[in-house]
C-alpha cells in the first residue's frame, strides 16, 4: 500500500502501477473520516494506518456502490462496529443490489460491479449540500445514478470517486483512456457525468482526489481540458 498525504487529506492506494485503488482519511480534529472502502484485501492497511494516526474511524462514508469501492466495507464494519456508514439515498439502492431505474432518470443500464453480498447497511443517507465534519457532499451523478462527492471546507481538496480519473490521464466518467478504460466503461449517462464533472469545476478544487489515479494539485485548468474532451466526444456521438 502507497500512502500520500496532503494536508488533511490522506489517500492510501493499493496497485498503483496496474490498477491502482484509492480510499482516503480525513483527519479531523478527534477522529476519521474514511472515505471509500477499497477492496476486501484493503482492510489492513485501512485500520494499521488510523492506529499510526493515533485516531478512531468513526465515519465511512462511500462515494458509490461499485465493488471496488465498497469491497472492504463488511470487515471494516465488524472491527469499527460504532463507525456510522453513510453514502448517498440514491446508490443506497445499489448497496442492496437493486439496479433498477427510478421515473426521470436516463433509462440507461446501470454498469460495474454491484455488490451482491454486502450485509452493511448505511446508518445515514446522504444528500446534495449535506455536511459530514469537515466535508460538504456534492451530489454528482453519472457514473452511477447516486454518485457523491465531498469537498473539504479547510482546504478546498475534493474528493470524487470516479467521477473524474487520474491514472494515465485525466478524464471525466465516461471518457475512455485507451491504457486505463475501466472508469468509462462502468459509467452509466455519460450526460449526467459531464454536468457532474461541470459542477466539480464550479466548486474551484484546490486538489482532485480521485478513486483511481494520483492527487492533482491545482486541478482546474486539468479539469476544464478534460470536460472540454467529454463534451466534444458526446456531441460528435449525438
Amino acid at each position: 500500500m502507497r500512502l500520500t498525504r496532503e494536508g488533511h487529506l490522506l489517500q492510501l492506494t493499493w496497485m498503483p502501477r496496474v490498477f491502482p485503488v484509492n480510499c482516503y482519511l480525513i483527519e479531523e480534529d478527534n477522529e476519521l473520516t474514511l472515505i471509500d472502502a477499497a477492496m476486501p484485501f484493503s482492510v489492513k492497511g485501512i485500520i494499521d494506518t488510523a492506529v499510526k494516526l493515533d485516531k478512531k474511524i468513526t465515519r465511512i462514508i462511500l462515494t458509490h456502490a461499485h465493488d471496488d469501492h465498497i469491497g472492504a466495507l463488511d470487515e471494516l464494519k465488524r472491527q469499527l462496529p460504532e463507525a456510522q456508514v453513510y453514502i448517498s439515498e440514491r446508490d443506497s439502492a445499489l448497496l442492496r443490489g437493486d439496479r433498477s431505474l427510478r421515473e426521470g432518470e436516463p433509462q440507461t443500464p446501470i454498469k460495474g460491479g454491484v455488490p451482491k453480498k454486502v450485509t452493511t447497511k448505511p446508518d445515514v443517507l446522504l444528500y446534495d449540500g449535506d455536511t459530514i465534519g469537515s466535508l460538504t457532499a456534492i451530489l454528482t451523478p453519472g457514473h452511477t445514478p447516486g454518485s457523491i462527492s465531498f469537498i473539504d471546507s479547510r482546504s478546498g481538496a475534493v474528493i470524487v470517486g470516479d467521477a473524474f480519473q487520474t491514472f494515465r490521464g485525466t478524464a471525466v466518467s465516461g471518457t475512455v483512456i485507451p491504457w486505463f478504460p475501466f472508469p468509462a466503461m462502468a459509467t452509466w449517462s455519460k450526460d449526467q457525468a459531464i454536468k457532474s464533472a461541470i459542477k466539480l469545476l464550479e466548486a474551484s478544487p484546490t486538489i482532485l482526489a480521485t478513486g483511481h489515479g494520483d492527487l492533482l494539485r491545482n486541478p482546474v485548468q486539468t479539469m476544464e481540458k478534460a470536460i472540454h474532451k467529454a463534451q466534444m466526444i458526446q456531441d460528435r456521438s449525438n
